[in-house]
């Protein structure tokens, strides 16, 4: 068998030019995680010698990716330097499409929130094809300017939206709530009104890369994310990863067939409604547990006893089905609905649930109070740009 080539440019695995962007990236990513260090912490964190650290540190500011901050006083011997990454080196975006508009956050590298932007969908606009497009490119564009960098670019965007992403592509196969619905042009739509690349990835997704990053999965490589909102979705991580499924579908939960919902028919146009023309959604969505309450809102709705119980047992059908075929140790309960029902929701649900599956995972409520779509899409937007800025090879 052939050897493995390597590409022009990338060095020969072992080589000091490999081994030196290794310990670039090491002494970066420890920055990351603790904040500023000074440069015998960043030697002890990384198991590396003094000198090369030092080293290091000096080709690092010399590329800009890190700076000094200040001297360590009140210790006892001479004062020593705090390095931590620069922030300026790169800024991200990220932003939250729904029908009812778009939310973005612009931040630094290091991972600091330096603007903000909600900009509204005006529903008397109707869904002209480049209309999402131009609500991102206002969106990032006010909170730019809130950063005071409106002349600058994103170097990364990440985008959450509903909808299935190919998994080959990067496309959307379809997006029937986004205000705008040539979804398998939109990435490109929404690069050529920012002047940078794009990535778009599913909203659902986003909110269970966020749980597993700071909320009630961390520490968990293998959980499923039910989120119960306007729309149902559900996220897959095993072993550490996302289940996409092969065209970008998994977790489309909402078409799932339980009793007493009629069959979701016609494909994903039927999503739109609003209830999702059958299946699991049409059962526990916002609109069918306000339906449940004769159109009460919704925290009202589930304070109701009989309206709560009646959701807890459909939620517990759904989940059942999604136990008894993928067995995960636990489950999250995110989105509009288990907010609203708290505790008591979820306790009916848990105490439903015994009997319909035979595995029992652990079942929380989500532990996130911020936006976890916008929050995911922070970190998938981070986690890209320093992919790229850190590479020094």
């Amino acid at each position: 068998m052939a050897a493995p080539t390597v590409p022009s440019g990338t060095g020969t695995p072992g080589t000091p030019r490999v081994l030196r962007a290794m310990n670039d990236r090491t002494a970066l990513d420890l920055l990351v995680a603790h904040g500023p260090l000074t440069r015998t912490r960043i030697s002890e964190l990384s198991g590396l010698s003094k000198p090369t650290a030092s080293q290091l540190l000096a080709r690092l500011a010399e590329a800009g990716l890190v700076r000094t901050r200040s001297k360590e006083r009140g210790r006892p011997g001479p004062d020593a330097l705090l390095y931590e990454i620069d922030p300026t080196a790169a800024l991200v975006a990220a932003l939250s499409v729904d029908p009812r508009g778009v939310s973005a956050v612009v931040a630094d590298i290091a991972g600091t929130v330096v603007g903000r932007a909600r900009v509204a969908a005006d529903p008397a606009a109707g869904g002209t094809a480049d209309r999402t497009a131009r609500l991102v490119g206002e969106a990032v564009g006010r909170a730019l300017r809130e950063a005071g960098a409106e002349r600058s670019r994103p170097h990364t965007t990440v985008i959450g939206t509903p909808g299935a992403i190919d998994p080959r592509s990067g496309e959307l196969r379809y997006a029937p709530h986004l205000p705008g619905r040539r979804s398998r042009t939109l990435r490109t739509e929404i690069a050529e009104a920012l002047g940078a690349p794009v990535a778009v990835e599913n909203d659902v997704n986003l909110a269970a890369v966020a749980e597993r990053h700071t909320g009630a999965a961390r520490g968990h490589d293998d959980f499923v994310l039910v989120w119960v909102d306007d729309g149902i979705g559900a996220a897959i991580f095993v072993n550490g990863a996302l289940l996409r499924g092969a065209t970008g579908g998994a977790g489309e939960v909402g078409y799932l067939p339980l009793p007493g919902a009629p069959l979701a028919r016609g494909g994903p146009g039927a999503y739109a409604g609003a209830d999702a023309g059958g299946g699991f959604q049409s059962l526990v969505a916002v609109p069918a547990v306000r339906r449940l309450a004769g159109g009460a809102p919704l925290a009202e709705a589930l304070a109701d006893p009989r309206v709560r119980a009646e959701t807890g047992r459909r939620l517990a059908d759904g989940i059942a089905a999604l136990v008894a075929v993928l067995d995960p140790p636990l489950v999250v309960l995110s989105g509009a609905v288990p907010r609203a029902g708290g505790e008591e929701l979820r306790a009916l649900v848990e105490r439903e649930l015994t009997g319909l599956a035979l595995p029992r995972p652990l079942l929380r409520l989500s532990g996130l109070q911020d936006d976890p779509i916008l929050g995911g899409a922070l970190l998938s937007a981070l986690a890209r740009v320093r992919d790229e800025v850190f590479d020094t090879g």
